[in-house]
């Protein structure tokens, strides 16, 4: 199995170096081996699941969530059921989560329309 410094790790993921040292400290990267100097290694299994720790970092997903899935991955496959519901239970939170945000976008661009339509500094002081 191939392995990786936290620097190379960090690189790989574009993130720095102390969040991975964070998502270890939180356990989301578990059973992390350490050379004889007492540096952390990264498996190529532990890259890929921390590409799914980002995942859903990047989509809101509370750290206490994320350490549960975890948790589940390394129980193993007796606990796919709950990883699934737990990833449909996110994926609605997520879908909610964008149409927030497409409609408030929409509210955003109604104002930049409107004050690209203006040269009228005096008319900008209305909201």
């Amino acid at each position: 199995m191939n392995y990786c410094s936290i620097k190379e790790a960090a690189e790989k993921l574009h993130v720095p170096e102390s969040t991975l040292r964070y998502y270890e400290k939180k356990g989301l990267v578990p059973l992390i081996e350490r050379d004889a100097a007492g540096r952390r290694l990264f498996s190529e299994h532990q890259l890929a699941l921390l590409e799914t720790v980002l995942c859903l970092k990047n989509t809101h997903m509370p750290i206490s969530q994320i350490k549960q899935y975890i948790d589940w991955v390394v129980q193993g496959d007796s606990t796919i059921e709950r990883r699934l519901a737990m990833m449909k239970r996110h994926k609605q939170a997520v879908l909610a989560e964008i149409a927030l945000m497409t409609e408030s976008l929409a509210g955003i661009d109604f104002k930049i329309n409107r004050y690209a339509s203006h040269n009228d500094l005096g008319v900008l002081g209305q909201s």
